[in-house]
């Protein structure tokens, strides 16, 4: 079996878009999903897509420190099994409180592959590929979202939903067997690890240090509004339906190009901080022109990209500011943490905003968490330059 580094950065990816396709192959079918569960409240039905994001919103950071401890490959194997299970499970439709719970316990699994992904690839990709390794897998989200579109929407209209999880719980089983195969066992020796401590002494810790919690805050930054913008924006414009599809695209295509060639000459913390400000240049472009169908469109897709830019560089921030395997595992777990905050509060806020100023409200809520970004960045800057 074939063990170049590149090779397995690839296949950790694609466990990586397996992780990502537990919230899609429901978020992309809320339809069918709705209709199954007829009955119950639009509340309800949405937690069918966002509990699995519960487990990373609580335990994220706890998570960054036990993955480190157990062993990442170890714990990868594990997740990606009990993916398959709890997918092959979730075929079977079972009554809404049942899914539920096999959902909530599918984000356990979700939350463990995205800790333990990133850092091994911080780990393997050679120095030279560091930039272009951990964008790729910045990328998961997006590229999952679009595939899961692409095939699960028509496989669903035709045979219905218990395919579509099928399939995922077959693509988990398969991605657990290649890592078996590509990557090497976790080192026996780990190292001393330390005594668990109390919850909140963990998140005092990681979040205290200007190392550990950089990546996270700038990140959180970036997902309060880009899957806000993705869900609320379109609709605004004359062709919803394509800015839904090509804002994503947008992204991943400037993160995988120009954001890749510029973590070669800048740092990832200075690239994000330059992502937000592209994106703060181009939200005054969409505010200008607001309502004119071409320009409109354009200054979404140039906000899109640039925020592309702070999601790449945001996921390279942790292995450029954090040398050991503990330390990115910590941080890893953090993104993991202050990503689904933002990621579960961002449209509920941008939906009131709008609902009370109108488009104002959305150029404040882009123009507000871009600045913080930037601010933010700078001062964690500062202070690990007083304490270097």
């Amino acid at each position: 079996m074939i063990r170049s580094p590149m090779v397995q950065v690839f296949v950790l990816w694609f466990a990586g878009l397996g992780a990502a396709a537990q919230f899609s192959k429901v978020g992309v079918i809320f339809g069918p999903i709705s209709d199954l569960y007829g009955g119950a409240s639009e509340v309800t039905l949405g937690l069918v897509v966002s509990v699995v994001g519960f487990a990373g919103l609580i335990f994220g950071t706890t998570a960054g420190l036990l993955v480190a401890r157990l062993g990442y490959r170890r714990v990868l194997v594990t997740a990606l099994v009990a993916g398959a299970v709890l997918s092959l499970a979730e075929a079977m439709l079972p009554a809404l409180p049942q899914m539920l719970v096999l959902r909530a316990l599918e984000g356990v699994s979700h939350l463990a592959i995205v800790v333990a992904a990133p850092v091994l690839i911080a780990q393997i990709a050679p120095p030279a590929r560091q930039g272009f390794a951990m964008t790729l897998w910045s990328s998961f989200f997006a590229v999952a979202f679009a595939f899961t579109a692409w095939i699960g929407r028509p496989l669903v209209a035709a045979w219905g939903i218990p395919p579509l999880f099928l399939i995922h719980a077959l693509y988990m089983a398969g991605c657990a067997m290649l890592v078996l195969a590509v990557l090497p066992a976790d080192p026996k020796d780990r190292g001393a690890a330390r005594a668990p401590a109390p919850l909140l002494r963990q998140h005092v810790e990681i979040y205290a240090s200007a190392r550990v919690a950089a990546p996270a805050i700038g990140f959180f930054c970036y997902t309060l509004v880009y899957v806000a913008l993705l869900t609320l924006l379109p609709p605004e414009t004359d062709h919803p339906a394509f800015l839904a599809s090509a804002m994503p695209l947008a992204s991943i295509l400037l993160s995988l190009t120009l954001g890749v060639w510029m973590l070669g000459h800048l740092s990832a913390v200075t690239m994000v901080q330059g992502g937000f400000g592209l994106a703060i240049l181009a939200v005054l472009g969409l505010w200008a022109g607001w309502g004119q169908g071409l320009p409109m469109q354009a200054a979404a897709l140039a906000l899109a990209a640039a925020l592309g830019l702070v999601q790449g560089a945001s996921f390279a921030a942790i292995p450029q500011l954090n040398p050991t395997g503990e330390d990115r595992a910590r941080a890893a777990g953090a993104v993991a943490q202050l990503g689904n905050l933002g990621t579960t509060s961002g449209t509920p806020l941008l939906a009131a905003l709008m609902a009370g100023q109108g488009p104002r409200g959305l150029i404040l809520f882009v123009l507000l968490p871009c600045l913080a970004g930037i601010l933010l960045h700078q001062w964690l800057s500062a202070r690990r330059r007083a304490t270097a």
